[in-house]
């Protein structure tokens, strides 16, 4: 059965590679990000029903607006996938200021809690549907020079969790470590390092079908992507 999925982040990386995994399955994908011409380049590849939108997810009103528009046109989704992240260029927490400490902050937090604020009433009146914040390793386990990031993804366990024992019957939320993925995220941290590990295209083919299978039996449960 063909799903309607929502996924922020799709400009690129994870996110995108997941937009065209799903679509490929045949499923319906509503994506955002801040890149207006790589997702029109991904809407002109995939075409319709899909559709893509510049959504800065830290703004609650745009986020609103975005879903609203999503489920009057093609319905409320099946399967939410919070991807969208930023992580702070490599330093000391101390060297870090206020205004990138709280962009990540306001991305990989607020952003999150924004969708989550005006998609699971909408699921919820539906009576189903998963939703999946993606964490990370560094939500797990931290690394230096990347504390600001750590927390955030240590944040997104709890609030997920918490928010799995909240829903009703029918739906589920679930963190979600993806792996290690050569990204750009991974590069602005690893430099060339990255290269050994494998692409979001390769890990996207296993990720995709992991994701679908999800469900209410999976609420709350930390998982990792295969």
């Amino acid at each position: 059965m063909s799903k309607i999925i929502l996924i922020t982040g799709v400009s690129k990386g994870l996110g995108c590679a997941m937009a065209k995994g799903f679509a490929r399955e045949g499923h319906t994908v509503a994506g955002c990000g801040r890149n207006a011409g790589s997702l029109q380049s991904l809407s002109s590849a995939l075409g319709t029903p899909h559709r893509f939108a510049p959504v800065d997810v830290s703004n609650d009103q745009e986020v609103a607006r975005w879903i609203q528009s999503v489920t009057k046109d093609i319905g409320v989704p099946d399967l939410v996938l919070n991807n969208a992240a930023i992580i702070n260029h490599n330093a000391p927490l101390w060297e870090i200021d206020s205004d990138e400490f709280d962009h990540v902050i306001d991305i990989n937090i607020k952003g999150v809690q924004n969708v989550i604020r005006h998609v699971i009433p909408l699921m919820i009146r539906k009576g189903s549907g998963v939703l999946v914040n993606f964490s990370s390793g560094w939500g797990r386990s931290t690394s230096p020079e990347v504390a600001p990031y750590c927390a955030t993804k240590w944040a997104i366990e709890g609030l997920t969790q918490a928010l799995a024992q909240e829903l009703p019957a029918g739906l589920a939320a679930i963190p979600l470590n993806p792996g290690i993925i050569n990204t750009e995220m991974l590069q602005s941290c690893l430099g060339t390092g990255a290269s050994q590990f494998e692409t979001a295209e390769t890990w996207a083919q296993k990720a995709v079908p992991f994701l679908l299978q999800l469900g209410t039996k999976d609420n709350g449960q930390s998982l990792s992507a295969p």
